[in-house]
């Protein structure tokens, strides 16, 4: 599980997090939604360290982040695995050597042990055939394949995921949604996942919050989301492209979104 309390970040005296408090629960999908410049990825980067907030807590199953010393945090960041939300492959890089470079980096296994992890975890995507390419041979998907696979490679505790969809058409969409929800069950990990897409919400979302302006205004599930008596929620999910896609999605799925 990861904690989140109180988390406040300003940049040149304008906030962007005002108070966040979240528990995101091991083997489920937690989803950070909310329109842009609401700051979900700031507050994805407070917990990751990749910035450090001015005010809260932040705590990996129970261990204190933010104020760790320089040894616990290094033992934490290399459980954490993460999905960048352009893929960030090394153009220079077969698809194993991009999924291997962790393990170059943080690992002390031979060579061959690196393989046989690399061609598992490739396997696990759906990408065992692909091993050899590089990444302009590939598609936009099956790059976000390859990101999940170098994500997962350390067997990490906790996954994050920064606009897994972005630039995907639907259906290859829902591919990286389930992908994503089945490894999460499978290793028993903590992902949290920033998105905007709807679908992505009502495939995947066993807990959302939805932040405005800053703050938390909302908490809950894909199943109870339509029904939230919160303004600001609706007129997020209600909105152009997300009003569509609810649409889309609702006339597939009545039985899980009552009236």
């Amino acid at each position: 599980m990861i904690e989140v309390r109180n988390i406040k970040k300003a940049f040149n005296g304008k906030a962007v997090l005002k108070g966040i408090d979240a528990q995101f629960q091991k083997g489920q999908t937690n989803l950070i939604i909310g329109g842009s410049g609401t700051g979900k990825s700031v507050l994805l980067k407070c917990i990751v360290g990749l910035i450090e907030p001015d005010e809260g807590a932040v705590e990996f199953d129970k261990r204190d982040f933010l104020n760790a010393r320089v040894d616990t945090k290094r033992d934490i960041r290399q459980e954490i695995g993460m999905l960048f939300q352009g893929s960030a492959l090394f153009d220079s890089m077969t698809v194993a050597e991009n999924v291997r470079f962790p393990l170059d980096m943080r690992s002390k296994m031979s060579l061959e042990e690196k393989m046989e992890r690399v061609n598992f975890c490739l396997k696990r995507v759906g990408l065992e055939q692909s091993a050899n390419k590089m990444p302009s041979e590939v598609s936009g998907g099956q790059k976000k394949r390859v990101g999940i696979a170098r994500a997962i490679v350390m067997n990490p505790q906790y996954l994050f995921c920064d606009e897994p969809n972005s630039g995907l058409d639907p259906q290859t969409s829902t591919v990286i949604d389930n992908l994503i929800k089945e490894i999460t069950e499978e290793y028993q990990m903590t992902t949290i996942v920033v998105t905007h897409d709807m679908n992505s919400v009502m495939e995947i979302g066993e807990y959302v919050i939805f932040l405005h302006q800053g703050y938390k205004v909302w908490e809950g599930t894909k199943n109870n989301i339509v029904n939230s008596s919160v303004s600001e929620l609706n007129e997020f999910l209600f909105s152009n492209n997300l009003m569509r896609s609810y649409k889309a999605y609702k006339n597939s799925h009545d039985r899980f979104l009552p009236d």
